[in-house]
């Protein structure tokens, strides 16, 4: 067992913690970094399938996205634009498939009508929320009382344009039915994103993709870091107190006056704290779960679609896979779909087998595609749920009205201890954006009491 003194040890070598470790030291105080897998990246990962070099995370980067734009700047890395000329694809509740352009689906008029009307109603409501603190509202409590389901319910009779509003969401984002989590989570999602617009405008969220892949942002800081980043430590003991804290993995003991838990909430519980952490995290914690989405990568010879006349982006929420895009990589002249199972649909999917379930998932590709879709040269799920250190994606939510009764102290350090990852981000939550916010923040924090 290699035991070392530092000033910090952060806990998770994604880019929330590799960010917080780069600020630390970049103010003077050093470092150790444990990670219990044996690579760096969290939920970022860029891996090699089948001769397919495919984004099993994280991919996107949006216009919006400040933090993160900065760190591919200073670290030199490049972008470039997702395709997306041509028709997009959307199919409806009866199984007609419709081409479109622009942001609003072709729907009936009266139902096109809904769904402009609930999105400006977002909007306005959205305008009135802090991302940092959403409980902070006149209406928190009422907000996270109802489902955002049942909230869409008391505003339009009109079913598709409920769906349809409600996917953005449920599956989209927060990956849960929209009857499991409150109004006021749902606010928070698009507050984070600085508007409900933006989160249906497609071009927007979905903007560029990073040379090389994302997890070149957590690969790049963590060369930086160099011996300081342990792999395969997954720490299973924390002593903590006035003094500092004790942070015991498989291969290496750190002793620090301040630790950063940058791992997913789901995790926090894994670590055996002695004393115990306080009644009200204990609680908070309880109260938070994971999404569970699958991610779905299909590789062509060719980018058959574009041939068609059709960007590669398609939406239904009537089919298993609910959205899909043109995700072919940076320089390979074959083409890639990726599309969305989520929530309950996953569910249903891992309970056929393995030829069933790729067989139900390619169908529904076909289906926007037609059926040049089924017969991909390769074919892989990113499944999150089945990950040991993350269990679920994309990020961590409240149960109905656990926002507002815990959300402020979230965040809130317990003694020496600070807690860092996209899921406890305002703005930029539950994406690398906000992870890297959040390792900004941290480490300042940690500096100022530091004295540094």
């Amino acid at each position: 067992m290699q035991k070392i003194e530092r000033d910090v040890v952060v806990i998770g070598a994604g880019a929330s913690g590799l960010t917080a470790a780069t600020e630390l030291r970049k103010a003077g105080l050093t470092v150790a970094v444990l990670e219990a897998r044996d690579r760096v990246g969290g939920r970022l990962w860029t891996d090699d399938i089948d001769g397919a070099t495919l984004e099993i995370g994280g991919q996107w980067v949006s216009p919006d996205q400040d933090a993160l734009i900065e760190t591919l700047d200073d670290l030199g890395l490049e972008t470039y634009e997702r395709y997306r000329e041509g028709l997009n694809v959307y199919i409806g509740p009866t199984g007609e498939k419709r081409t479109f352009e622009g942001e609003i689906f072709p729907v009936a008029a009266q139902t096109e009508q809904e769904i402009v009307t609930l999105i400006e109603k977002l909007d306005a409501l959205v305008a009135e929320i802090d991302p940092d603190q959403p409980w902070a509202h006149p209406l928190a409590k009422d907000l996270d009382e109802i489902s955002f389901s049942r909230w869409l319910e008391t505003q339009t009779e009109d079913e598709e344009a409920r769906e349809n509003i409600g996917m953005f969401i449920a599956g989209a984002m927060l990956t849960k039915p929209a009857h499991a989590f409150s109004a006021l989570q749902a606010l928070l999602m698009a507050a984070s994103a600085g508007s409900f617009s933006n989160l249906v405008d497609a071009d927007f969220i979905l903007d560029k993709r990073v040379v090389g892949g994302l997890q070149q942002v957590p690969l790049l800081l963590a060369e930086r870091l160099g011996d300081d980043v342990h792999l395969n430590s997954p720490v299973r003991t924390l002593r903590w107190g006035p003094d500092g804290v004790t942070a015991i993995s498989e291969n290496v003991e750190v002793s620090a006056r301040f630790a950063v838990l940058a791992v997913p909430p789901i995790l926090i519980s894994r670590i055996s704290y002695e004393p115990p952490l306080p009644r009200r995290q204990q609680q908070l914690h309880q109260h938070l779960s994971m999404g569970f989405v699958i991610k779905v990568h299909a590789v062509y010879s060719t980018p058959f679609w574009r041939t068609n006349g059709l960007s590669g982006t398609a939406f239904s929420p009537y089919e298993l896979v609910h959205e899909a895009y043109d995700n072919s990589y940076h320089g390979d002249p074959r083409g890639t779909l990726v599309g969305f199972v989520a929530d309950e649909a996953a569910d249903g999917v891992f309970a056929v087998s393995e030829e069933e379930r790729k067989q139900r998932i390619l169908e529904s590709l076909s289906h926007y595609y037609g059926d040049e879709a089924l017969t991909p040269e390769v074919f892989y799920l990113s499944d999150w749920g089945s990950e040991e250190w993350t269990r679920g994606a994309y990020a961590a939510s409240f149960d109905m009205g656990g926002l507002a009764r815990y959300g402020a102290d979230l965040r809130t350090p317990v003694g020496p201890i600070h807690f860092s990852c996209s899921d406890l981000a305002g703005k930029g939550y539950q994406h690398v954006d906000g992870a890297i916010r959040m390792g900004i923040e941290t480490a300042a924090a940690i500096v100022e009491r530091a004295g540094a």
